[in-house]
C-alpha cells in the first residue's frame, strides 16, 4: 500500500485498502458512530483519482461534488475522494483542502456538504508527533470525505453527541497506545 505519493495504484486495490482501513479502524475502533451503517453499504462510493496534476485533483472534486447533489441519498449517501499517488506531502493535502473548501463555498454548498479530511500523515496542530489521537485522521492515502449536511443533521437529531465524538475517540486511541497503534497501522499497511 502507498501513501499518497507513488505510482499508480489499481482502483480496486486502493479501494480495498480503504474498506480495510474502514472497516479496522474507522468502524472497528468506533471512531465514527455513523459510518457503521454504510461500511457495506453500495450507497458509500469511494472514488479513486489517480491524478496528479492540480488541474486534475480540482476537477476531480468538483465532478464527485456534483455526482453527489445530481444523486438521491438512497444512491449515493456519501463519497470518500481517494488520491492513492497525489498529495503525499502533508501541507500539500492541506493546501488542496483549502482549495477544496474555497470551491465548496463558491458552489454556494456550504451547509450542504461539509468536508472531513484524512491523511497517512495526519497530524493535529499543536498536538505532539507521537499523539495517539493524530489515528483518528490518518487512513492509508489521502481521503477528502464529501458528507451531506442533511444526513448528519438526522444522525445527530439521534441522539449522537458530535462535540463527544472526538473526545471519546482521543480516550479511545490513548488507550490503545501510540506503539499499539503504530503496529496496527504497520499491519493494515502491509496487506497487498
Amino acid at each position: 500500500m502507498t501513501s499518497g505519493a507513488g505510482a499508480m495504484v489499481a482502483p480496486d486495490t486502493a479501494r480495498a485498502h480503504i474498506r480495510a482501513w474502514l472497516a479496522e479502524f474507522v468502524v472497528g475502533l468506533n471512531l465514527c458512530p455513523f459510518a457503521r451503517p454504510l461500511l457495506g453499504a453500495d450507497r458509500l462510493r469511494i472514488e479513486i483519482c489517480n491524478e496528479t496534476s492540480s488541474a486534475a485533483l480540482r476537477a476531480a472534486f468538483l465532478s464527485e461534488l456534483d455526482l453527489l447533489q445530481r444523486s438521491d441519498e438512497e444512491d449515493v449517501a456519501t463519497t470518500l475522494l481517494v488520491f492513492p499517488v497525489a498529495l503525499g506531502n502533508f501541507q500539500h493535502y492541506l493546501d488542496f483542502l483549502d482549495d477544496a473548501q474555497a470551491l465548496l463555498a463558491e458552489a454556494g454548498l456550504g451547509g450542504v456538504v461539509q468536508l472531513a479530511s484524512f491523511h497517512p500523515q495526519y497530524q493535529f496542530a499543536g498536538e505532539p508527533a507521537a499523539s495517539p489521537g493524530h489515528y483518528s485522521n490518518r487512513s492509508p492515502y489521502p481521503v477528502l470525505h464529501l458528507l451531506r449536511e442533511d444526513m448528519l443533521t438526522r444522525v445527530l437529531a439521534d441522539g449522537a453527541d458530535p462535540e463527544e465524538v472526538p473526545l471519546r475517540n482521543i480516550a479511545t486511541l490513548e488507550a490503545i497506545g501510540a506503539e499499539e497503534l503504530q503496529r496496527r497501522w504497520r499491519r493494515l499497511c502491509s496487506q497487498p
